[in-house]
């Protein structure tokens, strides 16, 4: 089920398509990454022009089917917006991009996990999956934080089908456009104190990082830990953030 799309930005300055600009990746690496610490960066995944239109997007209340003022429900400080379809471009090109690179990887977890669950190799297959369970409400979402905002830690979980990866991309420039701010990963491990990994992010780069459960290789085999995620608070400024979910929502 291809979803249908908005350009943002003009088609003739985006120079290189999502599945070129996904390609150029080390994939290897990236998948290290996600399995040594349930995070792994995508530097510059968005140009800087790309990551300004996105945000400009905020207060045009027609691309969003919600709106959240995250006080309200005890996640934090600062609000958000669903995004309707049309997801924008390059967000939705991004979506359908990303989604086969890190299915492979979330079937391998499950694998280690002994789930049973196996996720569909593009992303049209698993909205389907998503939309017959009667999740049909896109997920992507537009954050935006002032001075003293910050995100409880948390998980993004929307219904039944979850797919546990997701991509968060940094629209703005630290230390230019606000300070603070920083995106950090909690990992809950059985008998064990909590491990905390803090991501250095640019203007546009991307992380792609585990939503709930990932597996980690013991002396005994793999264990299963639970993740959360959130951002610190920030101090000055103002900090957009995009976050690509594949699962949508009911």
């Amino acid at each position: 089920m291809n979803q249908p799309r908005t350009n943002i930005i003009d088609p003739a300055s985006m120079a290189v398509s999502a599945e070129d600009r996904v390609a150029t990746y080390d994939w290897a690496a990236l998948n290290t990454d996600l399995d040594s610490f349930g995070c792994a960066i995508l530097p510059k995944l968005l140009t800087a022009d790309e990551c300004r239109a996105i945000a400009g997007l905020y207060t045009d209340e027609t691309r969003f089917r919600s709106h959240i003022i995250m006080a309200r429900h005890g996640f934090g400080k600062g609000e958000y917006r669903y995004f309707k379809y049309p997801l924008p471009d390059p967000l939705a090109g991004l979506r359908t991009a990303l989604y086969p690179r890190l299915a492979a990887v979330a079937n391998e977890w499950n694998e280690r996990m002994g789930l049973d669950e196996r996720f569909p190799g593009d992303h049209a297959s698993f909205l389907q999956r998503c939309h017959d369970a009667g999740q049909t409400r896109p997920t992507p979402l537009l954050l935006q934080y002032v001075p003293g905002d910050f995100n409880c830690l948390h998980q993004d979980l929307y219904g039944d089908i979850a797919f546990p990866i997701q991509v968060a991309i940094l629209l703005s420039e630290p230390g230019r456009d606000f300070t603070g701010g920083e995106f950090a990963l909690t990992e809950q491990r059985p008998r064990m104190q909590s491990r905390v990994e803090v991501v250095p992010l640019r203007q546009g780069d991307a992380v792609a990082f585990a939503v709930h459960n990932r597996p980690v290789q013991g002396t005994k085999g793999n264990y299963r830990v639970n993740l959360r995620h959130g951002v610190s608070r920030v101090r000055s400024g103002m900090r957009h953030t995009v976050g690509i979910i594949f699962h949508d929502a009911r």
